[in-house]
């Protein structure tokens, strides 16, 4: 089968097009025939030798990616027979291997793809909107809530200003002003243009923040939570003085790291099939374009949800 593998050339690692044995799976899990894949910021970190590298280094043929939807080819588990559409995020953390045709995935980590939507869509809604799930549940977010997202127009952003609105709540995001519309269609309540409006000033009384970006502005998220208010914040790496703050003024704050869930997806899934939810795809190639994306996000040139499309 075709994968894309992650080897060291030249002082560092690159990704080169193979040709691999088909998986093998055991108890509980299923084979994936990928008909689409999503790739991530931390896809390309971890080719940096940061991310999930730690993780996966010792376990070659290194194969990134971590999102998958695809057709069940063979099962060894009882949720899962062949010919289920399915989706999810693959062993995160940990080794996904989705770069590649075939994928054996722990039945546990998918969710049966609603029929009414695409292989590509489904792709693109595993990594970041669990992570936009899983720290709204972590958070409680109730019906009246007065949320406050950062980076609104995001992967995971985009799909937090929908689950909010979803469950009743009232959402403020920041974003640029060439995406307010689209943020307003699917359920901003309040838009925040971060480039020329410091959101400190202008919001307050927020119950529940989510953080995207780490560092100062996790701290200045903080300013504008009611005393009963919580913080989640995802990115890591980015130090803990949102930690310490928190503590001095006597709220609830966590980080989180998502982590892979069928149950989660599952939910997802039914968001999916009600037109709850839906990804913000910003950018369509096929599998052989794989090593040509990783090139333009090292160049800084390429942004937001891409999936990769591979041939029937």
């Amino acid at each position: 089968m075709k994968a894309i593998v992650m080897e060291p050339l030249a002082g560092r690692n690159q990704l080169q097009l193979r040709d691999l044995p088909r998986p093998a799976i055991r108890s509980g899990e299923v084979l994936v025939q990928v008909k689409a894949l999503s790739i991530n910021p931390v896809d390309h970190k971890t080719l940096q030798g940061k991310g999930q590298y730690e993780n996966i280094k010792n376990d070659p043929p290194l194969v990134l990616g971590w999102d998958i939807a695809g057709v069940v080819v063979e099962s060894a588990a009882t949720a899962f027979k062949a010919g289920d559409e399915v989706f999810g995020m693959i062993n995160f953390p940990g080794h996904g291997k989705a770069y590649a045709a075939y994928v054996a995935a722990p039945a546990q980590h998918l969710a049966l793809k609603p029929t009414s939507v695409s292989f590509e869509i489904a792709a693109g809604t595993a990594l970041s909107a669990l992570t936009a799930y899983q720290a709204i549940r972590k958070a409680a977010v109730r019906a009246g809530e007065r949320v406050f997202v950062q980076g609104a127009a995001g992967e995971v952003g985009f799909f937090a200003v929908q689950m909010a609105k979803a469950l009743g709540a009232y959402v403020v995001g920041t974003a640029k002003a060439e995406d307010e519309a689209l943020l307003k269609a699917r359920g901003l309540d309040e838009w925040i243009n971060y480039q020329t409006t410091d959101f400190e000033q202008v919001t307050q009384d927020i119950d529940f923040a989510l953080d995207t970006l780490g560092a100062e502005a996790a701290v200045k998220a903080l300013h504008i939570l009611k005393p009963t208010g919580r913080l989640i914040t995802i990115p890591s790496g980015k130090g803990e003085a949102w930690k310490a703050e928190a503590e001095v003024r006597g709220l609830q704050a966590d980080f989180l790291f998502v982590h892979s869930s069928g149950e989660d997806m599952q939910v997802l899934a039914d968001y999916l099939a009600k037109g709850l939810i839906q990804p913000r795809i910003a950018h369509m190639f096929t599998f052989d374009e794989i090593i040509q994306v990783h090139e333009q996000m090292e160049a800084g040139t390429l942004s937001g949800k891409i999936v990769v499309r591979l041939e029937s």
